[in-house]
């Protein structure tokens, strides 16, 4: 595992810290562990761990943006992607895990501290209660998640919580381009600005991804987000 996560790295053009391909690796064995008494992952194939997770993540690092020395929220983490691997990857990030499954969020705290891990915080919570929280709203230089909700409620979810001048990173296919217009009025509701969109190829593999750019240019108004019933039953 170790072997394939530095050639993925080096494909990505990415330099990591000489500790990052080993604490990657013991993620992944960590990670497959678990999965066995807790659903973490459908992926279960080491190779594809390190693919489909760990370098899928690390592609955010390509996008063009500075990561060095910042805050980022992972709204909706998961087992961790992408913002754990990216706090490996770039130990100077600030990085805040938020889920709203106490358990996986337990597994993730155990994580960091096998991993050594300073300045990340794992947190229970819901993202659109957790939002209006002083500290986190309009706090962070970058929100990212992946695979979380449809891109206009992703965007209420979690642009609040991005400073001003920061972006949202929103991890999708590459045909979410009708998704992305359909979100058009939502970003420009809350505060944001949609920048060109960054595909990227997987290394290892033919798939390709894409992030969607939200820029904040403005405070989020008071009011949003909204409860999470509302935001599906009426979109912005």
């Amino acid at each position: 595992m170790e072997q394939r996560i530095t050639a993925g790295l080096a494909s990505l053009g990415l330099t990591p810290p000489p500790q990052a391909p080993a604490q990657l690796a013991r993620y992944g064995q960590l990670l497959l562990e678990q999965n066995q008494v807790m659903n973490l992952t459908a992926i279960t194939d080491p190779d594809q761990v390190v693919d489909l997770h760990f370098l899928d993540s690390a592609a955010l690092l390509t996008v063009g943006e500075n990561f060095q020395n910042k805050t980022l929220i992972d709204v909706g983490t998961g087992a961790g992607f992408p913002g754990l691997p990216l706090k490996i990857l770039e130990p100077s990030l600030t990085v805040t895990l938020l889920d709203s499954l106490g358990k996986r969020v337990n597994w993730l705290s155990t994580v960091c501290g096998d991993l050594s891990l300073e300045h990340i915080t794992c947190l229970h919570a819901r993202a659109e209660e957790q939002a209006l929280e002083p500290g986190f709203r309009d706090s962070f230089d970058f929100a990212v998640s992946r695979a979380v909700a449809s891109l206009e409620v992703l965007t209420e979810l979690c642009l609040p919580y991005v400073k001003v001048g920061g972006k949202l990173l929103a991890m999708k296919s590459v045909d979410s381009g009708a998704e992305t217009e359909g979100a058009a009025r939502a970003i420009s509701k809350l505060g944001g600005r949609l920048l060109p969109r960054v595909d990227y190829t997987i290394p290892g593999t033919e798939i390709v991804h894409r992030v969607v750019v939200v820029e904040k240019i403005a405070p989020t108004p008071k009011g949003y987000p909204r409860r999470w019933a509302k935001m599906q039953k009426a979109p912005l």
